[in-house]
């Protein structure tokens, strides 16, 4: 069976469409935020993995979401642009304004349906979500042909009203319907008895496009999805890490190698880049400041290790007796090139590329080809996990309001420490020195002193990138003001300047949280 969407034209059932929503869902997640410059850089590396639609933000939600939105619309060619909004007029037109520069356009509308959610959240009867329902669907279909309408809460809605509300938005014009699993609660089985009773019972199913968007507080996002995609949905939302709201959302790369792997089980076929995957991976890492763990599927640092040496001897046989995929078809390279002092300038970008930073341009290029020198004295070999962390640190902060300059600590059991910092701040170098109860406690006062904040120190974790006792130190700081939480990371061979890198990164996300306001309802 096929049916004509507006934008993807016909469509047969085993094509599988890629929602990606990094940039809204993604970004809710505790202690994510993205400026401007780096959620363009996202959504250009989503548009080069080949994802059909990007879920660029929630245009309502403050002037800098609105500007995201248009920014990405008017920037990115290639998949459709989408803009969430609830059902009310004043959002579905700034929806619409938001996306009206893309080349391929999509409004995203929702409600709850949910007794739970219209009882308490909404205040709201049945027939009044109805209209409402209808009433957004057919305002939204006034800024573009391409609607999407959700459930929120679907998989915890009654089946009956479930279609009355599928059948009231098809009716107003929406294309596809998304029937969320809000809240992280159901099973496999849960989701495809809803995907299969939609379609057998709502009049017009077949000729809409039917969503999963499953969020993974029980772990079951993944599976969820896959069985929606048994059941008959031909569009799967998730994000890039499986970043999202409390335990995140259905995870990209684990949906598209999964359904890659298993294409004797599951009939659909999604149109991605498979081997840019942890490219995009990592780069999403480095904008926000959070490492995927060692053993995340697929792109994980041990998703290809093999320590058991029943495993090795097997692999070493054959490839294929403990690995269902190649590495190198998600983006990891195996590499021999050492680097250290004496690598060029050369060596260090062909290696940039090897490791997915291949769009590096001339200037961010020679300020990390600096730093690496500058590792390189300190450490007899640079791994690539260390340049990895310096380019993060240096290029992928580059449109930061303050930025880290310099940094003399004094220390010791026979003086009060105390720390003498330059810090960058809108373009103007300013500096300070202050003490403290330790090099630490005195750099941070030193931060304070420079850029005045109410911000509480949550948490301070300090790691190793590397082995050996000239390994850089990576460091985490997590910082809350109102409520707002962001986390920041900084690396360095001094863990005094790792730490002061890092408490800068976090203030800075912070200075992006405080531009943002959640409206009521933000959730799908």
């Amino acid at each position: 069976m096929s049916f004509t969407h507006p934008n993807f034209g016909t469509l047969d059932d085993s094509r599988i469409i890629i929602f990606d929503t990094t940039l809204r869902d993604g970004e809710q997640s505790p202690g994510f935020s993205m400026n401007l410059q780096e959620k363009l850089r996202m959504a250009e590396a989503l548009a080069e993995l080949g994802v059909d639609v990007i879920e660029a933000g929630f245009p309502i939600a403050s002037p800098g979401d609105f500007e995201s939105v248009q920014s990405i619309a008017k920037a990115i060619k290639g998949p459709v642009i989408c803009g969430l909004a609830r059902s009310g007029r004043a959002d579905i037109t700034r929806a619409g304004e938001a996306i009206a520069p893309a080349e391929r356009k999509r409004i995203h509308t929702f409600i709850s349906t949910s007794p739970l959610h219209m009882k308490y959240k909404l205040r709201m009867e049945p027939e009044a979500v109805l209209q409402a329902i209808h009433d957004s669907v057919t305002l939204a279909r006034q800024y573009t042909d391409d609607v999407e309408w959700s459930a929120e809460d679907g998989s915890r809605t009654e089946p009956d009203f479930l279609c009355r509300a599928t059948e009231t938005a098809i009716r107003a014009g929406a294309t596809t319907i998304n029937i969320p699993d809000t809240v992280g609660y159901a099973l496999p089985e849960d989701m495809a008895r809803i995907f299969s009773m939609l379609r057998e019972r709502v009049p017009g199913a077949d000729r809409v496009i039917f969503s999963a968007h499953n969020h993974n507080d029980l772990g079951l996002a993944v599976a969820n999805t896959v069985a929606s995609i048994r059941a008959g949905a031909r569009q799967v939302e998730c994000t890039i890490n499986g970043i999202g709201e409390r335990a995140g959302n259905a995870a990209l790369e684990e949906i598209v190698m999964a359904l890659r792997t298993r294409h004797d089980a599951v009939l659909a076929r999604p149109q991605v880049a498979s081997e840019k995957i942890l490219k995009t991976s990592r780069l999403l890492s480095a904008i926000t400041g959070f490492d995927v763990q060692p053993n995340k599927a697929i792109v994980g640092r041990n998703a290809f290790a093999h320590e058991s040496g029943i495993h090795q001897d097997g692999m070493l046989k054959n490839a294929a007796t403990y690995e269902i995929m190649t590495p190198e078809s998600v983006g990891w390279t195996k590499s021999n090139l050492v680097m250290g002092k004496h690598s060029g300038r050369a060596a260090f970008r062909d290696k940039l590329r090897s490791l997915g930073y291949g769009e590096i341009g001339d200037n961010q290029l020679n300020d990390a080809f600096r730093r690496f020198k500058e590792l390189a004295d300190r450490k007899k070999v640079v791994y690539d996990d260390d340049i990895a962390a310096l380019v993060e640190d240096e290029v992928m902060r580059e449109h930061d309001r303050i930025r880290f300059v310099s940094l003399d600590v004094r220390t010791g059991s026979k003086a009060k420490p105390s720390a003498e910092l330059e810090l960058e701040i809108d373009g103007v170098v300013h500096s300070g020195k202050e003490t403290g109860d330790g090099p630490v406690d005195a750099t941070f006062n030193a931060i304070r002193s420079l850029f005045a904040h109410d911000a509480t120190l949550r948490l301070f974790s300090v790691g190793a990138i590397t082995e050996g006792t000239d390994a850089q130190a990576r460091v985490t700081v997590r910082l809350e003001e109102e409520g707002k939480m962001v986390d920041g990371q900084g690396a360095d061979t001094d863990t005094i300047v790792a730490a002061a890198r890092a408490y800068v990164h976090a203030l800075n996300k912070l200075l992006v949280k405080r531009t943002r306001t959640e409206p009521e309802a933000l959730s799908a």
